[in-house]
């Protein structure tokens, strides 16, 4: 057919038609072919005087034959399994990399992710992932700083195997929790430098709440029922007084030991959601008293309700 190898028919017409002694255009166009094909046809497998379709068939075929790449072995089966841990590493990095850790990094923490109870050494990394070890040696170090790997003795040997203990997992909970709190914290003395009032406050009590509500989930922290009626009892004080209290004077007031008051304030400091709509207000030494949270009403709805 025309663009594809010429056939055993082809050539034979060619080895007749140029014992006519047609052109090598006329030969082409006959054939639905480039003038160029049929040259180079002629050159290959013979001359114009000598072309046999016969031999040409059989040049044509020694040729392909000897073109023909030799079929790759099957890979072997640990070959196998390599690349195809090879491949769920990667794409198992690829995902951690979209949460902001290096894509290095992720690599590496993957491949020990997957190994065996005894971790990896350096050499071993270097080997699986195919990387420098200079690259490795910076990913372990990022991976040590989040305590996310630990190094133990190879035993025998003058080398470090590095492992993701069972604590991992803890640990890295524990560390985004304190981060989470410093954030919440951070975004509160945002929000009481600006004020509430501004634009840059408005942000900032937004994103404290959210932040405070994330590090009171993942905390683990659960309260007692009886924990939850005393907060709310001193905020139902506060606001019935509707003015600021001292530590003491809410103790008596409630008939309560004063550790019990300062437990139900510590539990609403610590868990603000209790009090939401409202925020306890720290006013002087041990004084507390009660204002909204900054970040119920926009700063239009607050100057439309002072009217």
């Amino acid at each position: 057919m025309p663009g594809g190898r010429l056939t055993y028919e082809d050539r034979r017409r060619i080895a007749a038609w140029l014992a006519e002694g047609l052109g090598y255009a006329e030969i082409g166009r006959r054939l639905g072919r480039p003038t160029s094909t049929i040259s180079r046809e002629v050159a290959h497998n013979g001359a114009p005087g000598h072309y046999g379709a016969d031999h040409a068939q059989q040049v044509s075929s020694d040729r392909a034959r000897r073109r023909k790449p030799a079929r790759p072995a099957e890979p072997a089966a640990d070959e196998q399994q390599a690349e195809l841990v090879r491949g769920f590493v990667d794409r198992f990095a690829t995902l951690l990399a979209a949460t902001g850790l290096p894509r290095m990094t992720s690599r590496v923490f993957v491949c020990l992710l997957t190994a065996d109870a005894d971790g990896l050494t350096a050499a071993d990394l270097v080997r699986r992932l195919r990387v420098s070890p200079a690259s490795v040696s910076k990913s372990i170090g990022s991976l040590e700083a989040m305590e996310l790997v630990v190094r133990r003795p190879d035993p025998g040997r003058r080398r470090e195997r590095y492992v993701i203990d069972d604590d991992a997992w803890l640990r890295a909970w524990q560390a985004d929790t304190g981060a989470h709190a410093d954030i919440a914290t951070a975004a509160q003395r945002g929000v009481e430098i600006f004020g509430a009032e501004t634009t840059a406050g408005a942000r900032l009590g937004t994103m404290g709440r959210f932040f405070g509500r994330l590090s009171e989930q993942m905390s683990g922290r659960t309260l007692t029922e009886t924990a939850v009626c005393d907060a709310l009892t001193v905020l139902a004080a506060l606001v019935h007084a509707d003015r600021p209290l001292t530590l003491g004077t809410l103790a008596t007031a409630l008939d309560w030991p004063r550790g019990r008051t300062t437990a139900a304030l510590d539990v609403i400091q610590r868990q603000p959601a209790i009090a939401d709509p409202l925020a306890l207000k720290a006013i002087g030494p041990r004084t507390y008293g009660l204002t909204t949270r900054p970040d119920r009403l926009s700063p239009a709805q607050r100057g439309a309700l002072d009217r």
